[in-house]
């Protein structure tokens, strides 16, 4: 808020006159004693990241923005690689990578505007390449992990060792064992008990004991420890006819991230092509044989997610591999088995350099960072001090293919692992086992590899590109491949961690991420079937699809590509509606990937473009330039038989903007655009002809007409638009800052909730409601006048006993003083309702919300809907809000704000306001808020509550708490001795 007063004045403002400012724009002074500091100027000094003051040529002190640059970081990172042409030494490569701000924990979103910051947040932030605009992992629910654990331990009566237990949970379930239940195993005694030696399952007469410890984030001991089940027998199905059990389980197999209950009945008739019995939903204990049922909205049974339960294969791995490898991969396996495996790396978004690609399902590269590339470096190291001192280079004379050798590199004094591929009369062929190239080099540059250097594992290692395996050898992909990655440093999203990942590479160095994956298929289109793009050429039967919030609008031309389309999309829809499988549902979702969901009732090509957790996304209808958000089970994979034929079809939207308006893109008004869609989106006769094209984006300048008479443009709709009053704003927003409402209600004059086919961002929306959502609009349409539905707030959160702990994520730190945290058992019940809210708001269009503050609603942020409190309304169209959920405040324009229907209100709001125990009150410095936010923030703790400070309203409620730290495996860190420790050190040195 400051900074949006600051940035109001370029030549700044005084700091006698900053609060008048400030209360113009917000309705309110800028509260810095309920902040904690004594002074305006105080406050101001401890948020350099926001203001900079200095004096005026009067001599009085002038606040300006900060124009910080806190948010770019820029790292060069030196890789050897070497191309698939090319056998001379590796060569440096320096890559300039920008970083971006971290996602939140649960969904992804932007970087905020945080009233309460003091400080910049990511002082110490990495300098690997930024993970893009995907979606974080989800906290994991403790009753699933649970409930698959027993599973799991049930097959080992006499125990097992827990180091065991990520590896058995992945081949039973297709999913990473979460690292906190390893964490919270011991506690779990209701499932089993853990030891430091070999154990027997509990009987009745000998109770498990229970751990004192009082923090749940203890790392696993470092004896093996054992892990035995609580005997449990599961309740079998009765009624449930056996074929409908198998095929329901074979549904259940295809999301190994669980399934709504509710998305059941239409995925089974989409799949089988027949009803699932009506009581199943009623009952779903029947399926409690073949899945594992959660109920995170406990008042809504139908709201359950079912988890499919993987039984294991006994015989799976008894079968050896000995009779199928050939002489040189045993020697190759024998002269590597001293070197220990390469472990995938544990981050979601690892940095990657890419080394080359002869073959899409097995890319070369290598992981940069620590662990990785670091220490590598440091071996490299050591190996040339050690080969620099004559005694230890002894001369490999006799070289063996398989066998691992140190190799001086040409021209350099470098010294590299390798291992020898083949053996000539002179020279010799090797694999740079760290670098992941071939050369052929002389025999006299091999040296017997020492055992200390056989530690490390090999860095360079291999991956499959998601989405490309159908054309993993097509020379296009390859050559596109090469010119955007090869010897590159990329973020790769892992989808599957096997011995050969499964990943989507991105490239985050410019402005905008770039999905390499995805630009790699479009390589496969047939450039002769895109629209074609002429300038002064006109078309007749355009069929207009969609416009855009911002004036874009998406154009359907007559074309040899449209009509090659249409009859594919007539045969997939053929074979759809023939084949009774559950192969062609979507189980792996991924940003970039090419699969079909329905557009009008008819099977249609999408892109994912977003993910928010596992079980919503965002698509694009790329042939009609529709955007909008929809459940995993709707999608279906292209059928094989008509893949190549469908992936070699450019899209068919020609992106267009109408040209001589008085306003550009991005500029439009509600009424200009509505008037728009009201015109072209249901007329027949729609004709256009292009003024201007700009062939690198696909866009086209047009002139568009309703008629057949494009040959006079003073009749298009171009100049009936500018001749129009529709760009003047809209005055129907109602802004109050004056004061807080009488009640939380709903406001008293509600716009109606239409269920029309257009999304909340002005395109053409798919038609497809499910009976769930259509039955929520319904309650949501009123009358006009009528009075308006009493908004019941959820009920408050529970908070355990004075004295007890919780598991706690910090999202926001002000100071010890102020900072705000969520509870962490129960946070994937938050990720299911943000799912929820995206599928029910990003399918309505409403009109403006009448504002006022102290409101609650629904806010839209970047790709993701919060609950959220209106702190106050600007007059330049702002709302201040609060994130009930996150803690965070955010200004957002008020066309984003939606009433918050009384279903997504069952769950509390999770943030909860705090200030550190054990301290005493005072003004904190900036210094000693750098250290607590860079000590807590954006991370899992423990917390003890000491006190709790009740409110007439659940987000004016603040809880005093000391904080610890069980990360560490020697001993817990008690943030209040931190803090004290910095605060008496200060002290001492001031």
């Amino acid at each position: 808020m400051v900074r949006a007063v600051l940035q109001s004045s370029k030549s700044g403002v005084s700091l006698s006159n900053l609060q008048v400012e400030y209360k113009d724009l917000t309705g309110e002074l800028i509260p810095y004693k309920q902040l904690g500091y004594a002074t305006l100027d105080a406050l101001l000094h401890s948020m350099p990241s926001v203001v900079k003051l200095d004096k005026g040529q009067s001599g009085e002190v002038m606040c300006h923005a900060t124009t910080g640059n806190e948010m770019t970081h820029i790292t060069k990172l030196a890789a050897r690689q070497c191309t698939a042409k090319r056998t001379g030494r590796p060569q440096v490569v320096n890559c300039q990578m920008r970083v971006k701000p971290a996602a939140p924990l649960v969904l992804n979103a932007a970087a905020f505007m945080l009233l309460i910051f003091l400080a910049p947040s990511n002082l110490n932030e990495n300098t690997t390449p930024a993970k893009p605009k995907l979606p974080h992992s989800a906290p994991y629910s403790p009753k699933l992990v649970q409930s698959r654990l027993k599973e799991v331990l049930n097959k080992h009566s006499n125990g097992l060792w827990v180091s065991k237990l990520p590896q058995l949970y992945r081949e039973h379930y297709k999913q990473d064992l979460p690292n906190e239940a390893l964490k919270d195993l011991e506690h779990w005694t209701h499932i089993c008990t853990v030891k430091t030696s070999q154990i027997t399952p509990h009987s009745a007469a000998t109770p498990p004991t229970h751990d004192k410890s009082p923090f749940h984030h203890k790392k696993p001991q470092t004896q093996r420890s054992f892990a035995t089940s609580k005997s449990s027998t599961p309740a079998s199905p009765k009624d449930l006819p056996p074929d409908v059990k198998q095929k329901l389980g074979e549904l259940l197999l295809k999301y190994s991230s669980g399934l709504w209950a509710h998305a059941l009945p239409k995925l089974y008739q989409d799949t089988y092509k027949c009803k699932l019995p009506e009581f199943v939903l009623d009952h779903l204990t029947l399926l409690s044989d073949i899945c594992t049922i959660d109920y995170p909205m406990p008042d809504n049974p139908k709201r359950a997610i079912l988890y499919a339960k993987v039984v294991e294969d006994e015989n799976r791995n008894q079968s050896g591999l000995a009779g199928s490898e050939t002489k040189e991969t045993v020697e190759r396996r024998l002269s590597s088995q001293m070197v220990p495996p390469l472990v995938i790396p544990r981050e979601e978004y690892p940095s990657v350099l890419v080394v080359e690609a002869s073959d899409a399902n097995s890319v070369i590269l290598r992981y940069i960072g620590e662990g990785y590339s670091k220490v590598q470096e440091k071996l490299e190291d050591e190996m040339r001090e050690f080969y620099g001192q004559d005694i230890n280079k002894v001369a490999l004379n006799s070289p063996l293919p398989g066998q691992l050798t140190a190799v001086r590199a040409e021209e350099e004094e470098e010294i590299l692992r390798a291992q020898v591929c083949e053996v000539m009369a002179d020279k010799v062929k090797v694999y740079y086992v760290d670098h992941g190239f071939s050369e052929v080099i002389s025999k006299s540059k091999l040296f017997e590899l020492h055992e200390k250097f056989y530690r490390l594992p090999f860095q360079a290692t291999r991956c499959k590109l998601a989405g490309l395996e159908s054309f993993s050898q097509e020379q296009a992909v390859l050559k596109r491949f090469e010119s955007m990655a090869t010897g590159k440093i990329l973020l790769a999203e892992i989808l599957e961690r096997k011995e050969v990942p499964l990943m989507v590479l991105y490239d985050t160095s410019q402005d905008d991420d770039i999905n390499i994956n995805a630009a790699c298929m479009k390589a496969l289109q047939d450039k002769s079937l895109e629209s074609p793009l002429k300038v002064n050429s006109a078309y007749m039967n355009v069929n207009v699809t969609s416009v855009c919030s911002d004036g874009t609008i998406y154009c359907q031309v007559p074309s040899r590509g449209l009509t090659k389309l249409n009859g594919i999309l007539e045969k997939t829809e053929n074979y759809l509606h023939s084949q009774v499988t559950s192969e062609l549902l979507v189980s792996r979702p991924f940003c970039g990937k090419n699969c079909l969901a329905r557009y009008k009732g008819k099977w249609s090509r999408v892109e994912i473009t977003n993910l928010h957790g596992s079980r919503v996304l965002d698509i694009l209808f790329v042939d009609v330039g529709v955007q909008a958000s929809v459940e995993v089970t709707e999608l279906r994979e292209i059928p094989p038989p008509l893949l190549c034929d469908l992936i070699s079809t450019p899209a068919q939207a020609l992106k267009c903007y109408l040209a001589d308006l008085p306003v550009s893109v991005g500029s439009w008004t509600p009424d200009a655009v509505q008037w728009l869609r009201d015109t072209v989106l249901h007329c027949s006769d729609c004709s256009l002809k292009i003024a201007k094209v700009d062939e690198p984006k696909r866009l086209a300048h047009v002139y568009l007409f309703t008629s057949k008479n494009f040959h006079d443009t003073s009749c298009s709709l171009n100049q009936q638009l500018a001749d129009s009053n529709l760009w003047n704003q809209q005055k129907d927003v109602f802004l109050s800052s004056r004061g807080p409402s009488k009640s939380l209600n709903a406001p008293t004059n509600p716009a109606t909730i239409q269920t029309s086919n257009l999304s909340t961002d002005g395109q053409d929306k798919a038609p497809h409601t499910p009976k769930r959502m259509s039955s929520l609009l319904g309650s949501q349409s009123a009358p006009p006048g009528s009075p308006p539905e009493q908004l019941a707030l959820p009920p408050l959160l529970e908070l355990p006993e004075i004295g007890q702990n919780m598991d706690v994520f910090v999202t926001v730190v002000c100071h010890p003083g102020h900072f705000v945290l969520q509870p962490w058992q129960d946070m994937y019940k938050l990720v299911d309702l943000m799912g929820e809210m995206i599928l029910h708001y990003n399918k309505m269009e409403e009109k403006p919300l009448k504002v006022e503050k102290n409101q609650v609603c629904a806010a839209k942020l970047e790709n993701n809907w919060y609950r959220v409190l209106v702190k106050g309304v600007l007059t330049n169209g702002l709302v201040s809000v609060f994130q009930l959920d996150y803690g965070k405040h955010e200004l957002v324009s008020c066309t984003q704000l939606r009433p918050l229907t009384q279903e997504f209100c069952q769950l509390p709001f999770q943030a909860i306001t705090a200030q550190l125990a054990g301290l005493k009150p005072r003004q904190w410095s900036e210094e000693a808020s750098i250290v607590f936010r860079n000590h807590v923030e954006k991370k899992p703790l423990v917390a003890q509550l000491e006190s709790v400070q009740e409110a007439s309203q659940p987000w004016d409620r603040k809880v005093v708490i000391y904080l610890v730290d069980t990360s560490q495996e020697e001993r817990d860190i008690w943030l209040h001795d931190i803090m004290a420790e910095f605060t008496d050190e200060m002290s001492n040195t001031a």
